[in-house]
């Protein structure tokens, strides 16, 4: 399964590899491939809405990691498996080429590209309002879209949609990006995440091409910005930001925005972004009922042509109510399982394939040991190297951060947070959480992985 996550510059779409394979069949054998080794949590943090493939090789596959601070953990975690999945799939050695997306954007700028090429929004070909399933949670937010992408600048500016993890956002977004070029190509159409907004601009300034970067940013038609909520605290960002926006606004120019909260719930976003993001409209998308769920997972059979029992969508639904994303990965892994056993998709074989997501479907409390094992596992550690008394900063840092969710997530007192962690005085869990709290604030690569895990421990619940 291809992935939605979309990359505004990519330098080969569905591209095929040597050997005529094109690129998303290849994909898809390697996640089937991924699936069988890998935990349904591990698939789903690492390789799921965190990899795009870009292009294909004769003897690498070139992935994009779409959250620049997870890359060092995936090489050192799953690079290995990640080349054999592959080499398996391709039926020759193969290795994955891991890129940021900033490096993958110079590389494509390196390539050169010619006028037409640069004029393509680069966006996610699955993403249009065709295939958008509408129903309670989001008619509201598709039919705000809908708006802006007949008039652009004219009906909402600027549109502004939130709501939670995959639930669509980024889909509504990228089908008014498609809607538009496709009515007039003509038009400058820029998809971007706010990470990728921050390192661009840390990267002009660096090299004193401020310029070139507000150049590019300011002169299109339409800007998208996705997860807006993350240039929150940081105040050099938010300041080109302001001006940015300013600059579009005033010379009639399009505004999207997605964001997991409403403007005024954005934790240090300054008041004057704040003020103008709620200038348009702002729209939420909730989470889709049961029908709805029915209904998305019956469009992704269709789309990815194949054949798919009623009762079983209706089981998978059932289960499933989180988000989207979680809905169309139990759909990925459930093909995926039955074309390894080669046996046709019945309820019975749902159960089984799916036992292991069904399970963890059933509430679970936070707990430490559950952040604790989440910051392990991402960082590749033991929860005895959380709570054992090594000081090397490679344990340190993982350990506070540890101590600084516990303290944020479970409402635990500090004597408890110290005695879950081998028995330490709440004085060290007091000034780990300040450490880590204070290097959220000056740390945009902190701030990030702090959030990223974060959201791990609560998809887990």
């Amino acid at each position: 399964m291809m992935k939605h996550t979309a990359v505004g510059f990519l330098l080969t779409v569905f591209s095929e590899d040597e050997t005529g394979m094109d690129m998303e069949t290849l994909w898809q054998k390697t996640c089937g491939l991924l699936m069988r080794e890998m935990s349904y949590v591990s698939y789903n943090t690492w390789v799921d809405g965190n990899m795009t493939p870009v292009s294909a090789e004769e003897d690498r596959v070139i992935i994009c990691i779409n959250m620049d601070s997870m890359r060092p953990m995936i090489v050192n975690k799953y690079g290995t498996l990640l080349d054999k999945c592959l080499t398996e799939a391709a039926g020759r050695p193969m290795k994955a080429e891991l890129l940021t997306r900033r490096e993958v954007d110079e590389r494509r700028n390196f390539n050169g590209t010619d006028e037409k090429e640069d004029n393509d929004p680069h966006l996610n070909p699955k993403y249009t309002f065709e295939s958008f399933v509408v129903g309670g949670g989001n008619r509201f937010a598709h039919a705000a879209a809908l708006a802006v992408a007949e008039s652009p600048a004219e009906a909402y500016n600027p549109l502004f949609i939130y709501g939670g993890v995959g639930l669509g956002k980024t889909h509504l977004m990228q089908a008014i990006g498609h809607f538009v070029h496709q009515e007039d190509p003509g038009k400058k159409i820029l998809y971007m995440t706010s990470e990728s907004f921050t390192n661009e601009l840390i990267s002009a300034i660096q090299q004193k091409k401020t310029y070139e970067f507000r150049e590019k940013i300011r002169k299109v038609d339409i800007l998208m910005v996705d997860d807006i909520q993350f240039i929150a605290g940081r105040e050099s960002t938010q300041q080109e930001f302001f001006n940015t926006f300013n600059e579009l606004h005033n010379n009639n120019k399009q505004i999207i925005l997605t964001s997991d909260k409403p403007p005024k719930d954005i934790q240090r976003l300054e008041e004057r972004l704040c003020s103008r993001f709620e200038w348009g409209l702002v729209a939420d998308i909730q989470r889709p009922d049961v029908d709805t769920r029915v209904a998305i997972l019956r469009e992704k059979t269709q789309q990815e042509k194949i054949e798919v029992p009623d009762d079983v969508l209706q089981l998978i639904a059932g289960k499933i109510d989180s988000n989207i994303r979680e809905l169309e990965g139990c759909l990925t892994r459930l093909t995926a399982y039955a074309n390894l056993v080669k046996e046709p998709i019945t309820v019975e074989l749902c159960e089984n394939a799916l036992k292991e997501i069904f399970d963890q479907r059933k509430i679970k409390q936070i707990t430490a040991e559950l952040v604790m094992k989440t910051v392990s596992d991402y960082y590749g550690l033991t929860l005895g190297d959380l709570t054992g008394p090594t000081r090397k900063r490679e344990i340190t840092v993982p350990r506070q951060i540890a101590m600084y969710l516990t303290r944020e997530m479970t409402g635990m007192s500090l004597p408890q947070i110290g005695a879950v962690f081998g028995g330490r005085d709440h004085t060290t869990v007091m000034h780990s959480c300040k450490t880590i709290e204070a290097s959220t604030k000056t740390n945009a690569n902190m701030k990030s992985v702090v959030e990223d895990i974060q959201q791990l421990v609560r998809n887990e619940q």
